[in-house]
C-alpha cells in the first residue's frame, strides 16, 4: 500500500542521503526485533536500546520512507478528541491519565532530540485552537475549564483578544502551552544514526515473510535471512498489521502543503501551532527556514491520492484557507502532497501485547498525534517487555 503521493518537503531538508544497512550479519539472537523503521520503530528502538537490550530494526522499504516522511511534525498534548469529550467517553480519571501521558511524551521527545548529534529542528511552541463557529466558542471554554481543573497549562481568548493577538478574528481560542514542532524526517534519521552508534542493527529493504512464536523465542523468516528474537514489536504505521481484524481502525487520507519562504512572520504570535474546532480541521505551523506547512481536507478514502490534479486542487484550497488567516503574507505553494493516515474508533492508539501471543507487541499510533503516541508507546512497551507493571497498558490494549 502506497502511503503518500506528491512532492514531499521533509526529504529535501536532509543535506545528504544515505542507506541504513548494518555491516554485521544478522545476529544469532536479538532481545527485540522491531518491524518498521519509521517514527514508531525508531523511537521504540531508541527507548529499548537504553535498557541494554540487543535490538534489530527491519523495514521492507527504506527507513523513514512511509507515512513518517509525510508527517507535518506538530507535537501536542491535546488530541483530536478534546479532554472533556474523552472524559465523557471513558471517564474523567482515565481521560486525564491519557492526556498526562501525552504531555509527558512531548517532554520526552524534547529530551530525545537533545541527545542526537543532528539538529532536528525541534522547537517548543504554544498551540492556538480557534473556534471555527460561534457555537464552538462554548466548546472551547468547556475544554479550557477541564484543562485548568487538572493542571494543564492553558488560556482562553475571547473574540477581541484573538483579533488583538493575531491577524484574524475568530469567536474564541484555546491556548495551550508546552507543545512543540519538529522536522520528523531529520528526527528519525538522527535517531537511526544514534542507534547505529549504539550497536543497533538496521535492515532496510527487508521483507518479513513468516512469524512463528515458540515457547522461548519468535522465529522470523525474511527476504535477507532468518531472525530469532525473544520479542517482536510491530511498528508498521498505517500499513496493514497482522492483527488488523482484531482492532477498530480506519485508514483515511489528508493533504498538506509547504509554502515559499516568508521573510516576515512577526504577525504570527510566537510562531504558535494553529488548528481549529471544525472537523476535518485546518492545521498549520512554521518551519526553521520560515515556510508555512499546512494540512487538512481529510477524505474517507484509504489510498493516498494518485491524481496530481486533485492533489493540486486540494493544495490550492488549503493555501486559500491559510491566506484567509494571514492575508498580508505573500504565499505560494512550493511542495504539495497527499498521504494516508490511520484513526481508531475510540480516538486512542493501539499499543500493547498481542491478546494471545505473549512475545509479540504492537505500537500503532493511530490518530492525529502519531509521534506523541509513538513516544508514550515506546515507554509503555518497554515496561511490558521488561516485565514492569504499567497501569496505562489496560487503557490502550489491542483488545479493549
Amino acid at each position: 500500500m502506497r502511503l503518500h503521493n506528491g512532492d514531499l518537503f521533509w526529504p529535501k531538508t536532509l543535506d545528504y542521503s544515505r542507506e541504513f544497512k548494518s555491516a554485521a550479519q544478522i545476529k544469532d539472537h536479538y532481545d527485540v526485533l522491531i518491524i518498521g523503521g519509521g517514527m514508531s520503530g525508531a523511537l521504540a528502538a531508541y527507548t529499548l536500546s537504553q535498557e541494554g537490550l540487543t535490538i534489530a530494526v527491519a523495514d521492507k522499504m527504506e527507513m523513514a520512507s512511509g507515512s513518517s516522511s509525510a508527517n507535518t511534525g506538530l507535537l501536542q498534548f491535546s488530541n483530536d478528541i478534546m479532554l472533556h469529550e474523552l472524559a465523557a467517553q471513558i471517564g474523567e480519571d482515565q481521560a486525564v491519565q491519557f492526556y498526562k501521558l501525552c504531555q509527558k511524551a512531548v517532554e520526552q521527545l524534547g529530551v530525545t532530540a537533545q541527545t542526537l548529534s543532528r539538529d532536528v529542528n525541534l522547537y517548543r511552541r504554544k498551540s492556538i485552537c480557534y473556534a471555527s463557529s460561534d457555537e464552538d466558542a462554548g466548546k472551547l471554554k468547556k475544554e479550557y475549564d477541564m484543562l485548568k481543573k487538572h493542571g494543564f497549562p492553558a488560556d482562553y481568548w475571547h473574540e477581541e483578544e484573538v483579533a488583538e493577538r493575531m491577524p484574524f478574528r475568530k469567536p474564541a481560542a484555546l491556548i495551550t502551552y508546552g507543545d512543540a514542532e519538529v522536522n520528523p524526517f531529520r528526527f528519525i534519521h538522527g535517531i537511526l544514526e544514534h542507534l547505529e552508534q549504539r550497536g543497533v542493527d538496521l535492515f532496510e529493504n527487508t521483507e518479513i515473510e513468516t512469524v512463528e512464536e515458540l515457547e522461548d523465542s519468535v522465529e522470523v523468516s525474511s527476504s535477507i535471512g532468518r531472525f530469532s528474537a525473544s520479542h517482536v514489536l510491530y511498528a508498521t504505521g498505517y500499513q496493514k498489521p497482522p492483527i488488523k481484524r482484531k482492532i477498530g481502525s480506519v485508514i483515511n487520507r489528508s493533504f498538506a502543503i509547504a509554502t515559499n519562504r516568508v521573510e516576515d512572520l512577526s504577525s504570527w504570535e510566537d510562531r504558535a501551532l494553529i488548528w481549529e474546532t471544525k472537523r476535518p480541521y485546518l492545521y498549520l505551523r512554521t518551519t526553521a527556514d520560515n515556510r508555512i506547512i499546512a494540512g487538512g481536507l481529510d477524505e474517507n478514502v484509504p489510498e493516498a491520492p494518485e491524481d496530481e490534479d486533485w492533489i493540486t486542487n486540494r493544495a490550492e484550497k488549503i493555501l486559500d484557507e491559510v491566506q484567509e488567516l494571514f492575508p498580508d503574507l505573500p504565499l505560494s505553494i512550493e511542495y504539495q502532497w497527499g498521504a494516508s493516515f490511520g484513526e481508531s474508533a475510540d480516538n486512542l492508539p493501539y499499543i500493547g501485547r498481542h491478546p494471545s501471543k505473549r512475545r509479540q507487541f504492537y505500537l500503532l499510533g493511530y490518530g492525529g498525534n502519531g509521534t506523541v503516541y509513538s513516544m508514550l508507546g515506546s515507554h509503555l512497551l518497554k515496561d511490558l517487555i521488561l516485565g514492569v507493571p504499567n497501569k496505562e497498558a489496560e487503557l490502550l490494549k489491542l483488545d479493549r
